[in-house]
């Protein structure tokens, strides 16, 4: 079996939806397995790169499992759009891991990927050996959830790739200044799904529901708590430079808090950074030195 082979895994939520994973690599591997979270609107697409470098790592192939949350990519649609939501999709994850047979990995998780990794680590820490949190903290800043309210969901429907390329760089272009056409490119692929009858949004434009009930004007709550959970396992953390969501601040604040926590800030990049070309290989160092090192299992 090639290590970069690429299987499709779909398991029933406990409510019946059909969740899908791209399951790539040796399954028989020797390897710590790596795990791949998404940000909310996002899918499995986003890891393709990274997943294909570590399963087919002629040194050291692992097993990576990239999850699609309901809604969103290949997993199906909720009828109720309320059930979109870090904790039900937090469920639907452990549903994947233990049909998949993961016990334990290193968890890649992007924005809302992150806040689920962090959520495992506060609910079933023997299941993290390490966490990658990519632009991602325990305080959300306002403004980048204002900006992110104001287009999902409500993107227009492009011509083509090319003319969704251009949407997206006049949505977010002030967050990827450096960013070539290829990488907008990119963007556009994970966010439209080509069919018959055109271009049609990756997700369901629904998820704009629950981020339109909540109140602009609230306190966000910081998440420090939970935070907390991944303090048994060594974790890296991207930031982009112009992330308008994790501030320098909080990143701050966060290695303060865990003495085994990396930090890398992405120049020319804002919320989240594309896990392409250099990125891929100092994830792929983390998780190879996270493996090496044996990790630190809490005691209960």
């Amino acid at each position: 079996m090639s290590g970069a082979e690429v299987r499709d895994l779909f398991v029933s939520s406990m409510d019946g939806l059909k969740i899908y994973a791209r399951d790539q690599g040796p399954l028989a591997s020797a390897a710590l397995p790596v795990v791949c979270l998404p940000g909310l609107a996002r899918s499995s697409a986003d890891f393709h790169s990274l997943a294909g470098a570590l399963a087919g790592d002629e040194a050291r192939p692992r097993r990576v499992l990239s999850i699609d949350y309901r809604g969103r990519g290949r997993s199906e649609w909720d009828r109720d759009w309320q059930r979109y939501d870090v904790r039900v999709e937090l469920e639907d994850v452990l549903q994947v891991l233990t049909a998949a047979g993961i016990e334990e990995a290193v968890f890649v998780g992007t924005s809302r990927g992150g806040l689920i990794a962090m959520g495992l680590g506060a609910l079933r820490p023997g299941l993290l050996r390490g966490a990658v949190l990519n632009d991602i903290g325990p305080v959300i800043e306002r403004q980048g959830l204002v900006r992110i309210r104001s287009y999902v969901g409500k993107v227009p429907t492009p011509r083509d790739f090319r003319h969704g390329a251009e949407i997206l760089r006049q949505i977010s272009g002030a967050q990827f200044p450096a960013w070539t056409d290829a990488e907008w490119d990119l963007l556009a692929r994970g966010t439209w799904t080509d069919r018959e009858s055109g271009l049609v949004l990756a997700y369901d434009p629904k998820l704009m529901n629950a981020l339109a009930t909540t109140d602009p004007e609230a306190p966000i709550p910081e998440l420090w708590p939970l935070f907390e959970g991944l303090k048994h396992v060594p974790v890296l953390v991207l930031r982009g430079e112009h992330s308008d969501i994790l501030s320098a601040e909080t990143l701050g604040r966060m290695q303060g808090a865990h003495s085994r926590l990396e930090a890398l800030t992405v120049a020319g990049q804002g919320h989240a950074p594309l896990l392409e070309g250099g990125l891929v290989g100092r994830i792929m160092r983390f998780v190879l030195e996270t493996e090496l090192s044996g990790g630190l299992h809490p005691t209960a």
